[in-house]
Parts: structure tokens; sequence; C-alpha cells
């Protein structure tokens, strides 16, 4: 597949009134009050990007439900799949016992949230949508699950970050493409646009503040992109159809071909996504 996985996940109204693990009130990225009254033991995570992030601060043995796409790190597997983190199925979700439901940050499932708040089962949501709100919803989760070192771990990342980050240079213009037919390609408020220009690339739809969009073949031959990224391990079978001819690097076959969750959302491992792309865009400079 070189399909770029944008997920939308939810968020909603938060039972008020309780106290965080902490001992203090604590709110989510939505601004409401969580209702947990200590750290929580038994976590489902809808949102694979939180699924990998509790696994990182160390208390991945208390996520007792995942969806189906949270896949990363590998122990994951082995936690039972609820299906689908939009619209959830919450007859699945309830048969885990959770005491905390995490949701990606998004009003899609403001309906599932309020009706785990009615069986008295908490929620928050958070958002990670790019690599600076990955300290947000690393210190948020830390003091849910009562995990310790969180800070350590950020000064780590932030320091691997400036490491692999490309300096001035000769950039590459980059299409993001996640989809052929109609074309979909991702701008500039997208993750993925984000490692390719600390990669050293230029996303040719940067401008678009939006994290993906339809757009025309017409459309994508006027920003004259130097290469295509694709995700998903193989050379993609629309390239040879005629209207895709009018795409130079298309038509050329300059493609750069990326492979791993890395590259589908924020994560601590983004310093290893963005050292490849670098390794893959140097020959195109």
């Amino acid at each position: 597949m070189y399909r770029v996985v944008l997920a939308v996940l939810a968020f909603a109204a938060i039972a008020c009134g309780s106290r965080s693990p902490s001992g203090g009130e604590l709110r989510d990225h939505a601004g409401h009050v969580i209702a947990l009254e200590g750290p929580a033991k038994r976590i489902v995570s809808l949102s694979p990007a939180l699924t990998e992030l509790l696994f990182t601060l160390g208390v991945g043995d208390r996520v007792v439900g995942r969806t189906r796409w949270g896949q990363d790190p590998e122990a994951a597997l082995a936690v039972p799949s609820v299906g689908d983190g939009l619209n959830p199925n919450i007859e699945a979700v309830v048969a885990r016992h959770p005491d905390l439901v995490l949701f990606y940050l998004s009003p899609s499932n403001g309906v599932a949230i309020e009706r785990l708040n009615g069986l008295r089962i908490a929620t928050a949501s958070v958002r990670l949508d790019g690599l600076a709100d990955l300290a947000g919803a690393a210190r948020l989760i830390g003091e849910l699950v009562g995990a310790r070192g969180v800070d350590s771990i950020l000064i780590a990342f932030e320091a691997q970050l400036n490491e692999v980050t490309a300096g001035n240079q000769e950039r590459p213009e980059v299409l993001l493409l996640a989809w052929d037919n109609p074309p979909i390609v991702i701008g500039g408020a997208s993750f993925q646009s984000e490692i390719v220009e600390r990669a050293g690339g230029r996303n040719v739809f940067a401008d678009e503040a939006l994290p993906s969009l339809p757009v025309s073949i017409e459309t994508i031959v006027a920003r004259e992109p130097d290469i295509v990224l694709l995700t998903g391990g193989e050379e993609p079978t629309f390239a040879d159809a005629p209207e895709w001819q009018a795409v130079r690097a298309i038509r050329e076959r300059r493609f750069v071909i990326v492979e791993g969750t890395q590259f589908a959302y924020p994560s601590f491992r983004a310093p290893e996504a963005i050292r490849e792309l670098r390794r893959a865009l140097d020959p195109h400079r």
C-alpha cells in the first residue's frame, strides 16, 4: 500500500469534579476534567499513536485494548483489538473493563465518549498531530498513569531531533501522495510534511493548511515535484496510467518509497524516520 494513514478519532464532554492521580484537578486537551481518582490500571487506547506512547512511557502492561491499527511496538500485538478507533464499538471497549479510555482529540466520537462517561468510565482526549504535541501528550498521559521520567524522555527526544534535522541546503521538491484516484496529497498541517521538511525536503503542497486534500493531476504538474514520496514498500501500479505521465517525476520513476508506522503518526521514533528520509533524499539534491 502506498496510502498514508490519516486517522481521525474523538472528543466530547467529560464529567467534572474529579481529582487527578497527583491530587489536583486534571483536564484533557478538550478542556474537560478527567474523571479518574488514581493512576489508571486498565487502559483502552483508541489511537495507534497513543498506544505506542503508553509503551514508551513504560506502562504497556496496563493497555488492555487497542484499535486494529495499533501495531507498534510489537508487544502491542498481544493486546486484544477492540476494532476501529473511529466510532468505536462501545461494547467491545467496555468488555475490556477499562478504568480509562484514551481518544485522539477530534469532534468525531463525542457520542462514544458520552456513553462511556455515562458508564462511569473515565475518558481523555489527547492532541497528537505533530512533533510539538508529543510533549503535551506525554505529560498528560504520564500524569494519568503515574509514570516517572517523562521529562528525561522529552529531553533526549529533543536532542535527537536537533541532531537529525537537516540544515540549510538544496531541498528537493517533494510530492507526498496519499492516494491516486482521485489524487489526494499531504498538506502542510500533516506530520508527514513536518518530517519531510526536517529531512531536508520541501513539500510542494506545504502552503495548504490542511493535513490532506484532493487535487487534480494538472495542479500536481504545476507544482513540478522533483520526487514522489509514497509509503508501502513497492513501486505503485498507477504510475503506468496514461494520465499520470504528465507528472515528470512519475514518468521518470523518481520515487522515494518508505514503510513503517514511524512515517504515519508522531512518535518518539520520529528521528529514525527523519534519518531514513534524509538518506533517501540525498541522491536527489
